[in-house]
């Protein structure tokens, strides 16, 4: 059924009985596409689910949907006479325009792209992009959805992702937690290395492989820097790190280890006379 220019003849077919009866089938056609298709992608969903990551899932479910709903469109909207052709050559034109328009949209379009197939995190994991650390809610063609540990969400462009440097933090089942520990002159080195070692002995969430780590990292203005290194299962992490400093305080408060505050010493060298002093009473 072709479909005339605007005029009496046009109103004449639009309530004609063929045409009503074109109307219902478009939209009965319509209804059954938009089920089918609501029905079909959640079938591929969980098909794919058991394979695949659950983002891939998802992205798959989504354009699963949208095939299927612009096939059915098409359809019914052939079946109400529409010239498929011209319809066609519109949308080319439509989509050229809208490129043109929208190249930050089409930047992060690709960068999703990549984002899918090198897989660098999934739904649920915690990653840290520049400053912001949240869980993944999900990962669309366009954006990244985070919610932070305070509970704000944050949506992240694709291509902001790709240009940035990005952590994931539950990439793999342990972590390692350095401390940097500064211990007065004074003390015996060996003796502060036993005493920390000893205190990740006692601590249960202390993994025993790999090994805690030991590091002098030198000679401080203050003091001697050190940084000993601790293995955690990830999902204690938050849990042994508030923990074992609070130990390392409380030990070497108990054992007199001290843990100096920053000070300066002034020199005036030996052809200056010295800085005068005067003591001022309370």
């Amino acid at each position: 059924m072709d479909i005339p220019e605007w005029g009496p003849e046009l109103f004449k077919q639009m309530t004609s009985p063929e045409f009503l009866v074109a109307v219902l089938r478009a939209l009965i056609i319509f209804i059954a596409g938009y089920i089918l298709a609501r029905l079909a992608s959640r079938a591929v969903q969980r098909a794919f689910r058991a394979s695949a990551s659950p983002h891939l899932a998802m992205l798959v479910r989504r354009g699963t949907y949208y095939l299927l709903l612009l096939l059915f469109g098409i359809w019914a909207l052939y079946e109400l006479g529409f010239n498929l052709g011209v319809l066609l050559g519109a949308a080319g034109i439509l989509t050229v325009a809208v490129g043109f328009a929208a190249q930050t949209s089409m930047s992060n379009l690709i960068s999703g792209l990549f984002l899918i197939s090198e897989k660098p995190f999934q739904i649920g994991d915690l990653i840290k992009v520049d400053q912001t650390v949240g869980e993944v809610l999900s990962i669309d063609l366009l954006s990244v959805k985070l919610r932070t540990f305070d509970n704000t969400y944050i949506r992240i462009p694709n291509e902001t992702i790709i240009k940035t440097q990005v952590s994931t933090l539950t990439k793999f089942p342990i972590r390692r937690i350095d401390l940097q520990v500064g211990v007065a002159y004074k003390e015996d080195v060996a003796r502060v290395r036993q005493t920390l070692f000893e205190i990740a002995d006692k601590n249960p969430l202390c993994l025993e492989e790999p090994q805690p780590l030991f590091i002098f990292q030198g000679f401080g203005d203050s003091a001697i820097d050190i940084q000993f290194s601790v293995w955690v299962r990830r999902e204690e992490y938050l849990t042994l790190k508030n923990q074992i400093q609070m130990e390392i305080k409380a030990v070497f408060d108990q054992e007199g280890i001290e843990i100096p505050f920053p000070h300066r010493t002034l020199y005036p060298g030996s052809v200056t006379e010295p800085f005068p002093v005067r003591i001022v009473p309370d």
